[in-house]
């Protein structure tokens, strides 16, 4: 058996986002991809050092794609000769590993058998994410396999996938929710909202994202020109505003709630620009809240308006698995 590191990074874009991620190294990040190496949707690029990474970190790296699922900061090479050498190479270096496979499937499941054991299925919400290190690990053939004990996600390959309830949620935006709420609490160590929680939600119809803050047992002050799924216009937690949520005064909020806010939450269709002025306005208000947004993209990326979230104090930009075309901004303020 020969264990070889080779150096670089490597980035597993989250599902369908291959094109995005190679887009964003050259438009945002100004990184000349051309010497890359393919495997699957894995990108190998030999001569990009991301060894500033950190899994948990409160603030956005910045040397890495939103579009990036999880990072290979130390790659490194296994030449083995049997199943059991090389799922002992990998126990040798640490306990967790997560399978990406691309080719030879029934080989790195056999692997992945005679590792211990991680969650690989979906999971029911809640969910708390351990803060152990992830491996990440893919065969190139029957005797090589690429790894890195050290990645930018302590999630297996870097995604969060839910158990999903087909029948009770007003749309399936309530996903979205449930990941953003995860990985801010993965972040910044704050619990979920609960009872006695008060949440403002901007552009909640149809209800989705009010639908999982109900089932916590917090109170919503919903707002939306057009009304929430019936529901929810009668659950005695949430109440109801026909309005442009941008418009209202943070002193609106406070009324409707009957106290300050601890989450402001947005799904809004609107330009980044508005938002980042609408999230302004609220930093100025001198409340003290925790923040979950949707960043939508009108056409492009927007990579400036990206920079510019990422820049406010305590936030995060992230990519959900659960988003598509867009962005999602984390910012704890409390």
């Amino acid at each position: 058996m020969e264990i070889e590191k080779i150096g670089g990074s490597a980035f597993l874009p989250f599902p369908e986002c291959k094109a995005f991620m190679l887009d964003e190294f050259a438009s945002r990040l100004g990184v000349d991809t051309n010497s890359r190496k393919e495997y699957g949707d894995l990108v190998y690029l030999p001569s990009y050092s991301a060894d500033c990474a950190t899994a948990t970190s409160s603030s956005t790296p910045r040397f890495l794609p939103y579009f990036c699922a999880t990072a290979l900061l130390e790659p490194f090479i296994v030449k083995f000769n049997s199943i059991g050498e090389a799922a002992n190479a990998l126990k040798g270096i640490q306990r967790s590993w997560a399978p990406y496979s691309f080719s030879n499937h029934r080989r790195q499941t056999l692997i992945q058998e005679k590792l211990p054991y991680i969650p690989l299925k979906p999971r029911n919400f809640p969910v708390k994410i351990p803060q152990s290190p992830m491996g990440f690990y893919t065969l190139l053939d029957e005797h090589t396999l690429l790894a890195s004990a050290s990645t930018s996600s302590c999630i297996p390959l870097g995604t969060l996938n839910f158990e999903e309830d087909h029948e009770n949620p007003p749309s399936r935006a309530y996903l979205k929710i449930q990941e953003a709420l995860t990985l801010f609490n993965h972040f910044f160590g704050d619990e979920l909202p609960a009872k006695e929680s008060l949440c403002f939600e901007a552009g909640a119809c149809p209800g989705g994202w009010t639908y999982v803050l109900t089932l916590l047992g917090a109170r919503v002050f919903a707002v939306d020109r057009s009304p929430l799924a019936p529901s929810l216009m009668e659950n005695p937690l949430v109440t109801f505003s026909a309005h442009d949520a941008f418009t209202l005064k943070p002193s609106d909020v406070r009324e409707a709630l009957g106290g300050d806010p601890d989450w402001i939450l947005s799904d809004v269709i609107c330009y980044p620009e508005r938002l980042l002025q609408w999230v302004k306005t609220w930093l100025e208000s001198g409340i003290k809240f925790n923040m979950i947004c949707t960043i939508k993209m009108q056409g492009g990326i927007n990579w400036q308006a990206a920079e510019e979230f990422a820049s406010l104090p305590n936030s995060r930009v992230v990519h959900l698995h659960y988003n598509k075309h867009e962005l999602t901004f984390l910012m704890k303020n409390r």
